[in-house]
This record gives structure tokens, C-alpha cells and sequence, in this order.
């Protein structure tokens, strides 16, 4: 589920933010801890979140730049940012530009290989089991059909930004999550570009590249997280 407002203070579900506050200035200030969950473990990893604060607020601001309504503000501290105050969807769209194991056992297809198009999947929570459909979010009134529209739109956009931004430096957008917010009848793009939503692989794999699908150790997460970091400046 998505944050609920109580008491001026955020809950937000999700491993690796941890929500403090709404601030004098009614912002949302949210906080990257320094832990990420590998296999429903929390791996503690120094200066995690402050490089995925880092991250975040880099690729926000890119995807702005491109006229893509987000609602970060700015970074708050070394391992906070502050968004526009929202009402969050309970739903996150992850974009897949490669077929994932999922969707290769269903269509018989090879893992990995590119993808013509785009898929879009709603996931409601963040169980395994939290695929949904369309006609689950319109039914359950989790967001009406404008709004859906409105946010998949916003996806095609962040997609075909992103593709170019990774394949300029080599590599291929594999695979991103969207989280959305609405305030004000404004959608915002809320989350999330850091390493536990973007997935990019070598153009040109090696056989020495870390598969950003799973971690296994500290030093896999700290590596990848490094590397994302690094292309912000590339």
C-alpha cells in the first residue's frame, strides 16, 4: 500500500524508504535508509541511502527536464528528498523492456531477450503474488480510468526517456517502476529510480556484470548502487 497521512506523519510500505514527516511547509520528506532487502533480509550497506537519495533526485530531475510531472522538490539532507504533498496510488506500474522469468514461463519464451514493445504491469502492494489488472484498479476504486490513462502516458514517456538516457552510455533499461501520487487533481510521478527499481544490463555483456535482479552479498548491492551513482556524472 501507499503512505497514509496520520497524525502528520507518513507510513510508507516499501523496503528501503522510510518515511519521518510532513514538514512546516507541508512537504513530504522521505528518508533512504541504509539497508536494502536481499531475499527478505535486510542487508545493512554504509552510505547506502545517501546514495540512493542521490540517484533519485539526479533522474527526477532529468525526467523534469523533459516536461515529466514529478513530485520531487529537492533534496531535504544527504539521505532525504521533499515531494509535494500527495495522496499516493496503492499501485506501482513496473515497466519491462526484456522478458522477465515470469513471462517467459508463461509464453515459452527466453529470458532476457528484448522485448518489441513495452509491457506495462500494475502490481497492488508488494507481495510476489501482487500482479493486477486494469479492470481490478477501475472495479476495487483505486484510480479512475482518466487517471490511468494519464499515468500510462506518464510511463511511455519516462520509458522512452530513460532507454535513450542508459543506451547513450552503453547499457539497456531492462526494467523500472513507476509510483504515482495525485494532489490538487494533479498526477505526479512520486518514485522510484533507484536501485531497487532500475534494472540495466551491458549492451555488450562480458559475463562479469552483476545481475541486477538479485543480490546476494552487501558488496553486489554497494557495486551496482556505485555504478548507477557513477553514471550520473558519465
Amino acid at each position: 500500500m501507499g503512505p497514509k497521512i496520520n497524525n502528520n506523519h507518513l507510513i510508507y510500505e516499501e523496503v528501503s524508504k522510510k518515511d519521518l514527516h510532513l514538514d512546516d511547509n507541508d512537504f513530504l520528506v522521505i528518508e533512504y535508509p541504509d539497508f536494502y532487502n536481499s531475499n527478505g533480509k535486510k542487508v545493512k550497506v554504509k552510505n547506502l541511502g545517501e546514495k540512493f537519495a542521490s540517484i533519485n533526485s539526479f533522474f527526477f530531475d532529468y525526467l523534469k527536464e523533459y516536461h515529466i510531472p514529478a513530485g520531487f522538490v529537492k533534496a531535504h539532507d544527504k539521505n532525504t528528498l521533499k515531494f509535494v504533498k500527495h495522496n499516493r496510488f496503492p499501485f506501482s506500474i513496473k515497466i519491462l523492456n526484456v522478458i522477465d522469468k515470469r513471462t517467459a514461463k508463461i509464453f515459452s519464451q527466453k529470458e532476457g531477450d528484448l522485448l518489441s514493445f513495452p509491457v506495462f504491469e500494475i502490481h497492488y502492494g508488494n507481495n510476489k503474488d501482487s500482479l493486477i489488472s486494469e479492470n481490478h484498479v477501475i472495479t476495487f476504486d483505486l484510480c479512475s480510468n482518466d487517471d490511468l490513462k494519464i499515468i500510462n502516458r506518464i510511463c511511455s514517456k519516462v520509458n522512452a526517456v530513460l532507454k535513450s538516457f542508459f543506451e547513450r552510455r552503453g547499457y539497456l533499461l531492462a526494467e523500472a517502476t513507476c509510483g504515482f501520487g495525485k494532489f490538487e487533481e494533479k498526477i505526479f510521478l512520486v518514485d522510484d529510480f533507484t536501485p531497487h527499481s532500475l534494472k540495466i544490463i551491458p549492451l555488450n555483456k562480458d559475463g562479469k556484470e552483476i545481475n541486477p535482479y538479485k543480490f546476494n552479498t552487501s558488496a553486489e548491492i554497494r557495486h551496482y548502487t556505485d555504478h548507477l551513482f557513477n553514471m550520473m556524472s558519465a
